[in-house]
């Protein structure tokens, strides 16, 4: 498997916008993993839970992040509550997803309807290579969206002063 870097930025709820920032640094080591009996399919539980294994970090609101494998033949059903939109993202290899067995291949991102409590994940047994894929799903916030660089806010105005408090160093410091 190759080497892949992902950064997802989960936008908070309105209300929560102008809290104070907080970080959480956890080295790889220690983020779950954990494999079905027969080691057919491995997590690493990013945010939420995933075959028992219970994430580290904390989010603001409840999302699920887990970084699943499934070697040729392998399916995995994960739960995943009805509210929430979740999509895959495939890292590398082609699996059949959802109860329809849609396919996906690397570089693609498969969108799950909001018809169940789990999702369905499949590599097919004649697979020559792992699946190897990202499981994403939140509930959806349902407000406007306005970004300009690496602001995201509900609304122009918020914007704005974000930017002004941005130029008038409101938004803290790093110390190195």
């Amino acid at each position: 498997m190759g080497f892949h870097g992902i950064q997802l930025w989960v936008n908070l709820p309105q209300r929560d916008k102008m809290m104070p920032p907080r970080y959480q640094e956890i080295p790889a080591a220690h983020i779950p993993v954990a494999q079905t009996e027969d080691k057919s399919v491995t997590v690493r539980v990013i945010a939420g839970e995933g075959l028992g294994a219970k994430a580290v970090i904390q989010t603001r609101t409840p999302i699920i992040y887990l970084h699943f494998t499934l070697q040729p033949g392998a399916t995995m059903i994960q739960p995943v509550p009805k509210e929430y939109n979740a999509f895959v993202y495939v890292l590398e290899g082609s699996g059949l997803f959802g109860t329809e067995s849609a396919p996906g291949d690397d570089g693609q991102m498969v969108l799950f309807s909001q018809d169940g409590e789990d999702v369905v994940i499949s590599n097919p047994a004649d697979a020559q290579r792992p699946l190897d894929l990202l499981l994403i799903a939140g509930v959806p916030l349902n407000e406007p969206v306005v970004r300009y660089g690496p602001f995201v806010m509900n609304t122009e105005a918020e914007i704005t002063q974000a930017i002004n408090d941005y130029q008038e160093g409101r938004m803290g410091r790093i110390d190195a």
